[in-house]
């Protein structure tokens, strides 16, 4: 995504995903959908992006930064900047749900 490869930046994202899928990974698995929400947010793909922010927010997991997301970090993060416009994203970013915590 950093050298502007957007279609080769999802492909590594599939790839992984087909590698470490969530079903039978819940401890990395769920990271690289963070990846995938990160990426699209960056790319121009608010469906995608979205889509993974709903699902990490209804589970528990791992960040690959030590901090999973929030609404609260959403609304601070500045990768979902191209995303603040987006009405779905206003309502994922302005709820309160929280999750478990990941073991």
């Amino acid at each position: 995504m950093g050298l502007g490869d957007k279609a080769a930046a999802f492909k590594m994202i599939e790839q992984a995903m087909a590698l470490i899928p969530i079903e039978k990974d819940p401890f990395d698995g769920p990271q690289v959908i963070e990846i995938l929400a990160r990426v699209a947010a960056q790319t121009g793909e608010p469906d995608r992006a979205i889509a993974a922010l709903q699902k990490l927010l209804s589970i528990p997991y791992n960040s690959p930064s030590g901090v999973p997301l929030t609404p609260a970090l959403l609304r601070l993060d500045p990768m979902f900047d191209p995303l603040r416009n987006d009405p779905r994203f206003q309502r994922i970013a302005a709820s309160s749900a929280s999750k478990p915590a990941a073991k």
